[in-house]
């Protein structure tokens, strides 16, 4: 579903055409299927399948016991959700996403939880208490510039990480890393949220990425911990089942994940770097560029 091409083409059917030459006698008219109608939002997120209770993560890296609050959606439906509803370009590769039942996720304070897994192995935390995020910050910002020119390549506004929402801070008990980004994209008027949260593990690390407004900061922070509290790896893939003898290590620690993982430390223009750094921060913020003419679209077929 592609709303701007239906708009267009329903525009372009609707215009008069001005016959280039006099006929002597009109042609006849011929029959025409009837225009098919913009999709409402309420079909749409009809369409999606919303799954509750204890799901099973693609893979079977982790598990989420839902509680009565949240929803599911598999990465089939997530990949919809995040293109055709949010307006990022299309190609995610994500085990789904947590969404809120108490507001939809095409409403202005609709927000939802991506998640992901990266099994570049087991990512040592012996330097969490040495690194030095306000620095790390310049360099995020620093790279900045180059990826948006990547962006800008691409046809999207270029985004910038304009400072700490929430500073990095790890809990070394439940191996947990958490911060927040405040972005903005040049064709947006307000800034967005974006929390994470990486659940270290035996061979690699799981990925929550809550999606919102800076504006929602306070119910994000205060939704987040029931999310973790459901989200949790399967047994034999914890942080405590490494084994050094048979189980690979990462090659980058606590710092390289808050800035990318692999992605930053092979460099941005490392062929994969690029791509798999731009998808991220697409898939990140992307609702910032395109989501104000969707809502605009739904808003006017409600009326």
């Amino acid at each position: 579903m592609n709303y701007f091409r239906l708009l267009l083409a329903a525009a372009a059917l609707s215009l008069p055409v001005a016959p280039a030459f006099a006929a002597a006698k009109p042609a006849p008219v011929e029959a025409t299927a009837p225009v098919e109608a913009p999709e409402t939002a309420e079909h749409f997120l009809g369409s999606l399948k919303q799954k509750t209770g204890t799901v099973t993560l693609p893979g079977g890296i982790a598990t989420l016991k839902l509680n009565d609050e949240f929803y599911y959606l598999d990465p089939a439906d997530t990949e919809r959700l995040l293109t055709d509803g949010w307006g990022n370009p299309p190609g995610f590769k994500t085990l789904g996403m947590i969404v809120p039942k108490a507001v939809s996720p095409l409403s202005e304070r609709g927000w939802g939880v991506i998640v992901s897994y990266k099994a570049d192995g087991h990512i040592s935390d012996e330097d969490a208490a040495k690194i030095d995020y306000a620095e790390l910050l310049k360099q995020m910002q620093e790279e900045d510039v180059e990826d948006n020119k990547q962006r800008q390549k691409q046809g999207y506004a270029g985004l910038h990480l304009l400072g700490w929402a929430e500073p990095p801070h790890y809990d070394d008990t439940t191996h947990k890393m958490y911060w927040a980004r405040e972005l903005k994209a040049d064709d947006a008027k307000q800034t967005t949220l974006n929390y994470s949260i990486r659940v270290l593990g035996r061979e690699g690390v799981l990925e929550l990425n809550a999606v919102a407004g800076m504006s929602d900061l306070a119910t994000i922070k205060q939704e987040l911990p029931k999310v973790l509290a459901f989200t949790n790896f399967t047994d034999g893939n914890l942080y405590t089942d490494f084994n050094p003898k048979t189980d690979k290590l990462a090659t980058y620690g606590l710092a390289a994940l808050v800035a990318g993982g692999i992605a930053a430390k092979a460099g941005l223009f490392a062929k994969i770097g690029i791509f798999l750094l731009a998808a991220k921060k697409f898939l990140v913020i992307g609702v910032v560029a395109l989501f104000a003419v969707i809502r605009k679209l739904f808003n006017r077929n409600k009326a």
